[in-house]
C-alpha cells in the first residue's frame, strides 16, 4: 500500500483523524460492550478487542439476561437447540448473540453445549 504521505523532507505532513464509530449500535441487539466486540461489528464500532463467535446450542431452554448477575433481568429464552454465539465466558457466564432472539446478552454457560459442526 503507497503511503499517502510525502517523503521530502520539507513537504507538509498530511494529518489524520479517527471520527469515532460512524454508526451508534445498540448493546442490546448488537453483541458491542465497552471492551469487547463481535469481530462483525469492527467496521461499525471501535472496540479495545474483538471476537469472532463460537456457535454453541441450548442443552435446554435457558435465560438469556441483561447481565451477568443472577438477577439480572431476564430479556428472552433460548429454546432447546437454539443457537447463541459465545464471544466470552467468564465466572460460569457465557456473552454472546442469540441470533433467534436477535438480542445480546448472558446465558448460563452451563445451558449451553457445542454445536454440531455440519
Amino acid at each position: 500500500m503507497k503511503s499517502q504521505q510525502s517523503a521530502s523532507p520539507g513537504a507538509p505532513r498530511r494529518s489524520f483523524a479517527l471520527a469515532g464509530p460512524r454508526t451508534k449500535l445498540d448493546p442490546r441487539t448488537n453483541a458491542v460492550r465497552g471492551d469487547l466486540a463481535d469481530i462483525r461489528l469492527a467496521e461499525y464500532v471501535f472496540a479495545p478487542h474483538y471476537a469472532a463467535p463460537l456457535a454453541m446450542v441450548a442443552a435446554a431452554p435457558a435465560d438469556l439476561r441483561e447481565g451477568p448477575e443472577e438477577t439480572a433481568v431476564v430479556i428472552a429464552t433460548l429454546a432447546k437447540g437454539d443457537v447463541f454465539e459465545v464471544l466470552d465466558l467468564a465466572a460460569g457466564r457465557a456473552w454472546g448473540f442469540a441470533p433467534a432472539a436477535g438480542l445480546a446478552g448472558y446465558v448460563d454457560r452451563a445451558s449451553l453445549v457445542a454445536a454440531d459442526p455440519s
